[in-house]
């Protein structure tokens, strides 16, 4: 089944800027903390950006500060993250996820998470 749907990925060369988004099928809306995390082959899985209920309450990993943003529109029930600045490092698989908790604040680990996409793969080549 899938709780959430992430896209949006793709393979590009180093330099260039992708966007990804994610929905929630079957929710009224997005009223719960977001995050977007991601997996290489063979590594752990890692949390790339986290956004709460509040437009002003972000975090990003520091691999991605100041190439990646993150958003939300509660009306259209969707979360994004604007990828710049691409680089080979930046290669995996994408997930999206979002917490059961109501909160303004963002939240930082895997478990705090209940609902999650199937992924979607973002290739970097240099």
């Amino acid at each position: 089944q899938v709780q959430l749907e992430e896209s949006g990925g793709g393979s590009v060369q180093a330099g260039a800027s992708l966007k990804l988004s994610c929905t929630a099928p079957g929710r009224t809306g997005i009223n719960y903390p977001m995050g977007w995390f991601r997996q290489a082959p063979g590594k752990e899985r890692n949390l790339v950006a986290a956004i709460g209920l509040s437009e002003r309450q972000t975090y990003y990993a520091d691999s991605v500060k100041g190439r990646f943003i993150i958003s939300r529109d509660n009306v259209k029930n969707t979360v994004s993250l604007q990828m710049n600045s691409l680089k080979p490092d930046d290669t995996a698989l994408y997930y999206c996820a979002a917490s059961s908790t109501y909160s303004y604040t963002y939240f930082t680990s895997p478990s705090q998470y209940t609902y999650w996409g199937q992924g979607t793969q973002v290739t970097v080549s240099s």
